[in-house]
């Protein structure tokens, strides 16, 4: 967000999370331009909107502090995970307090929570310990946008920016119509330089014809009147 803004100062630019509903429904209904969704299995793409993945995030369980989850150092079997009582994001939607209510649930010790690995940073709690579920859920990242873009040049700096690229790499929209700026540009001087260089020639070449008809259709003499033969 930071690095677009820098890049264009002049444009606005919005974002805001979405915790209830399809995130991809913004795109259908014309409400946003661009949407980061997460999934698992096959991409949601389709002819109405691209995705481009990102990254994939591990899934981990989070639970009470002196759970039984705590006694494993990094990671925990899923077969383990399974056994306790789980919790279901579904029973907690944004009315009845979202996701951080869903935490403190868990951090009373009644029930574990399953989720992606950012989740449980973005909402972690110091009576709350996370860990890597082995052989868990991992769900994919991705950016998505509409198939129907007019005037994609802009999006497509931000997707480059989302991927890593750097304001000069020649991947980025920008530079990259400066380039084909440039080489149209080059292209012209070249074309207008040959043009010249061939009026030129054509110039020396109708002089020297001049300059022969002048000379009695000898070319290479200088102009001027004929000699007189000696009786």
């Amino acid at each position: 967000m930071d690095r677009f803004q820098e890049r264009y100062p002049d444009m606005e630019l919005k974002a805001w999370r979405q915790d209830e509903g399809s995130i991809l429904d913004l795109l259908a209904n014309d409400e946003a331009d661009a949407v980061f969704v997460r999934y698992r299995g096959e991409s949601p793409k389709d002819e109405t909107r691209h995705v481009i993945p990102l990254y994939e995030e591990l899934e981990v369980v989070c639970a009470a502090k002196d759970h039984e989850v705590e006694y494993y150092e990094e990671s925990i079997p899923a077969s383990v995970v399974e056994g306790f009582a789980q919790l279901d994001l579904a029973d907690y939607p944004e009315a009845v307090g979202g996701i951080p209510t869903a935490m403190e649930v868990v951090a009373s010790g009644a029930q574990v929570l399953r989720v992606p690995q950012s989740i449980a940073r973005l909402f972690a709690r110091k009576d709350v310990v996370s860990r890597f579920i082995e052989d868990g859920s991992p769900t994919q990242v991705g950016i998505a946008w509409p198939s129907s873009v007019e005037d994609p040049v802009l999006l497509e700096e931000f997707i480059g920016i989302v991927r890593g690229r750097r304001a000069n790499s020649s991947r980025q929209a920008s530079v990259r119509n400066e380039e084909q700026k440039a080489k149209r540009i080059n292209d012209k001087a070249k074309l207008d330089a040959k043009v010249k260089s061939l009026a030129a020639a054509k110039r020396q070449k109708e002089l020297a014809k001049k300059q022969a008809r002048s000379n009695g259709g000898k070319p290479g003499r200088s102009g001027g009147s004929k000699g007189r033969k000696k009786r």
